[in-house]
C-alpha cells in the first residue's frame, strides 16, 4: 500500500542502467528494472539522464535529432502507464522536440495515475569534448510562461521534488534555490563518464569531485540527494576518440551528506533506500544555515565577474 506524502518514512529507488543505440531494447531495460524496484516497495522511482539511447552528445549530427520526442510522446507515454500501473511516482528523462529548431534535455514526473505532475528542462547546458550538448539541447527558460521560476520544485503525491539534470549539479545556485522553494529532495538524472584514455589518478580526482559537490548540496541545504548515472563504454560514433566510459557510482545520500546507497561503476543496479522525511527539520534546527544566510549582502552573486 502507498503510504503517501504524510508518512515520516518515504521509500526511493534509483536506477542505474547501460543504454542501446535501439531505443526499444534501452526503454525494456528502464522498464525492468522499474518493475523490480515497485516490487520493492519503492514509492519514488527515478531514472538516470536519457536512459533510452545511447549519450549521443560526443558528436555533433542533424540526423540525431530524429530521435527527439514531443512531450506527451511514445516514451511519456509508456513511462506514464506504467507509472500508473505500479502507482508509483516515476521520473524519466527525454530529448525533447518542444518545436522546430527548439529540443531540450528534459525531465518529466509522473504522478501515481499516470499524469504529468512537471516537467524539468536542464537549464545548464555543457559544452566540452564528448560532451556537445550545447548543439542538441536548448537551455530550459529562466522563466516559465505561467511565471514560475525554472529552478521550480515539482509538487507530487510523495512530495515536493527539486529535480535538476546532470550538468546542473556542479552550482550551487541551482540547488540552493530549489531548497528556498520548499524542494524536499534534490534529484540529478546524471550521464558522466571517463575520457578512457584520462590516467588512473585523473579519473579518480574526477569521480570523487563528482561525488563531493553533489554531497556538499546536500550538506548545505539539509537536504537528500539522489543521483542516478549510467554505466557501461559508449562508442564514438566519429571514431575520433575512444569513446565514453560512463562510471555509473550512483548515489543516495541523506541531508548531512551521509551515504545511504552506492552503485559500482560497471553494474546495473537498483539502490533502494527508505528516507526518514523528519530529517530534515531535525538537522535544520541544529545547523541552521538558512536561518543564518545574509541576503543583504549577496548582490553581486548575480554578476558574470566581480571587476
Amino acid at each position: 500500500m502507498n503510504k503517501g506524502r504524510d508518512s515520516r518514512e518515504l521509500h526511493i529507488a534509483a536506477i542505474q542502467q547501460a543504454c542501446s543505440e535501439d531505443k526499444a531494447a534501452s526503454l525494456a531495460t528502464s522498464e525492468k528494472l522499474i518493475r523490480e524496484a515497485a516490487s520493492q516497495g519503492a514509492e519514488l522511482i527515478v531514472l538516470q539522464e536519457l536512459h533510452a539511447t545511447l549519450y549521443f552528445c560526443q558528436t555533433e549530427d542533424t540526423s540525431v535529432f530524429e530521435l527527439a520526442e514531443p512531450i506527451p510522446g511514445p516514451t511519456s507515454d509508456r513511462l506514464s502507464a506504467l507509472a500508473r500501473e505500479l502507482g508509483v511516482v516515476l521520473v524519466g528523462s527525454i530529448f525533447e522536440r518542444r518545436m522546430n529548431g527548439v529540443y531540450h534535455n528534459t525531465a518529466v514526473v509522473f504522478e501515481r495515475d499516470g499524469a504529468i505532475a512537471g516537467i524539468y528542462r536542464k537549464m545548464h547546458i555543457p559544452d566540452d569534448p564528448g560532451f556537445y550538448e550545447k548543439f542538441y539541447f536548448t537551455p530550459g527558460d529562466a522563466r516559465f510562461n505561467d511565471g514560475r521560476d525554472g529552478f521550480t520544485p515539482i509538487d507530487t503525491s510523495v512530495g515536493r521534488l527539486g529535480v535538476l539534470v546532470c550538468w546542473d549539479q556542479w552550482y550551487p545556485e541551482a540547488a540552493r534555490l530549489m531548497a528556498l522553494a520548499g524542494a524536499e529532495v534534490l534529484i540529478y538524472p546524471t550521464a558522466i563518464g571517463w575520457d578512457v584514455t584520462d590516467d588512473p589518478d585523473e579519473q579518480a580526482r574526477q569521480l570523487e569531485a563528482w561525488v563531493t559537490v553533489q554531497r556538499g548540496h546536500a550538506v548545505a541545504n539539509n537536504l537528500p540527494v539522489i543521483a542516478p548515472n549510467r554505466v557501461g563504454t559508449e562508442p564514438d560514433p566519429s571514431g575520433q576518440s575512444e569513446g565514453i566510459r560512463f562510471w555509473g557510482n550512483s548515489f543516495i545520500c541523506g541531508p548531512q551528506g551521509e551515504f545511504l546507497a552506492r552503485g559500482d561503476q560497471e553494474n546495473e543496479c537498483i539502490l533502494s533506500v527508505t528516507l526518514d522525511r523528519t530529517r530534515t527539520e531535525s538537522v535544520r534546527r541544529i545547523w541552521p544555515y538558512l536561518r543564518d544566510r545574509r541576503i543583504d549582502a549577496y548582490g553581486d552573486i548575480l554578476k558574470r565577474v566581480r571587476d
